[in-house]
């Protein structure tokens, strides 16, 4: 009906109705955004632009508590706590006792990992590193002698991986200058026109390695690349963002980087998951560079009928959050490519004065 009588109006009387809501809408804004109350209010009776959000927030709030409870290969609570005890390891000067409030969670979740049968072995092996050393430093206390005597229990009997913290002058040396840096993100261009020519799954694999090393909210990197190669399934998955009209016949290859909300107890932290998400895709897109590979970034913005056609592509949890999609494959030489003038530093940079 909606279309019907769209199709009815003239386009002068389309034109001067949607001012005229336009001008309603900026009224409303006025009206309810001086106010967080009031901003509320709008965001729960006339606007559902938010609604996804609030939902996928509970929603992993609550798959975090489960994940507590039923570990799989990778525990959240453990990442987060082994690197806050790092933190605590090389902190200048170093307190005789530290982590007391949070040693006894982390050692109860050691052992159901420890006892998990698909637990990742290079996160175990990292935590009983750390553990290891806290326990020869560390002075004593109630909670902290309690800790020491259940990990004692457990603890893995195998020689050291060397998961430990390191000091600066042990990082390996720079081989690559400004220029140098400069000369790859000039190359790293966003690329819409690909060969017909399947992308190389280990080639993508080797570029992950590289975004893992991102830095992420105390390690917890809550995020997955949902990588897509199938011809007429990556057509359906990039034509559920807006922006690809016109080449998404043309990709032989598709990320979808999808975030995971159940890495966080509390509100708070909801956003984590787009700065921890946009770091390592960033250095994905440049692996691929260096492997031969480009890409482009395609925007996902916040529009429920599309997270809905995405999610039931990808199967994806309620709590899992698109955060961008990544066309993937072998430039096109003749293939044209924005110019896009980038921002100089006199806009960008604005100096904090006494």
């Amino acid at each position: 009906m909606k279309k019907i009588i769209l199709k009815l109006i003239p386009a002068s009387a389309k034109h001067s109705l949607k001012l005229w809501l336009e001008s309603l809408k900026m009224a409303f804004l006025a009206l309810f955004a001086w106010n967080g109350f009031f901003a509320s209010v709008f965001y729960c009776f006339f606007s559902r632009e938010f609604y996804r959000e609030h939902k996928a927030v509970m929603q992993g709030r609550l798959a975090y508590h489960k994940s507590l409870v039923a570990v799989g290969q990778s525990s959240i609570l453990l990442r987060r706590n082994i690197h806050r005890l790092e933190k605590g390891l090389i902190m200048r000067p170093r307190r005789d006792v530290f982590a007391d409030g949070y040693i006894l969670e982390t050692v109860d979740s050691y052992i159901k990992v420890h006892n998990a049968s698909d637990a990742c072995s290079n996160e175990l092996s990292w935590a009983t590193d750390v553990l290891t050393e806290y326990f020869t430093i560390v002075g004593k206390g109630p909670r902290i002698d309690k800790a020491r005597a259940q990990f004692a229990a457990v603890q893995n009997k195998l020689a050291s991986q060397g998961c430990l913290p390191y000091t600066h002058s042990q990082l390996p040396d720079c081989p690559i200058d400004y220029d140098g840096l400069m000369t790859l993100f000039t190359r790293r261009r966003s690329v819409r026109w690909y060969q017909d020519k399947p992308v190389d799954m280990a080639l993508i694999r080797k570029a992950v390695q590289a975004a893992t090393l991102a830095p992420s909210a105390c390690n917890r990197q809550p995020y997955e690349f949902h990588v897509v190669s199938d011809t007429d399934k990556v057509v359906n998955v990039a034509k559920c963002a807006m922006g690809t009209v016109g080449f998404a016949e043309n990709l032989p290859c598709i990320i979808a980087v999808v975030a995971n909300l159940d890495a966080y107890p509390a509100e708070r932290d909801r956003h984590v998951i787009y700065i921890d998400s946009s770091l390592a895709t960033m250095q994905l897109m440049l692996a691929c560079e260096t492997l031969g590979l480009s890409t482009c970034a395609i925007n996902w913005p916040d529009i429920e009928q599309n997270e809905r056609a995405l999610a039931k592509e990808l199967a994806l949890d309620y709590h899992q959050r698109p955060i961008m999609l990544l066309a993937v494959g072998y430039a096109d030489p003749e293939g044209g490519i924005p110019f896009s003038q980038k921002k100089s530093d006199q806009l960008l940079v604005k100096e904090v004065k006494s």
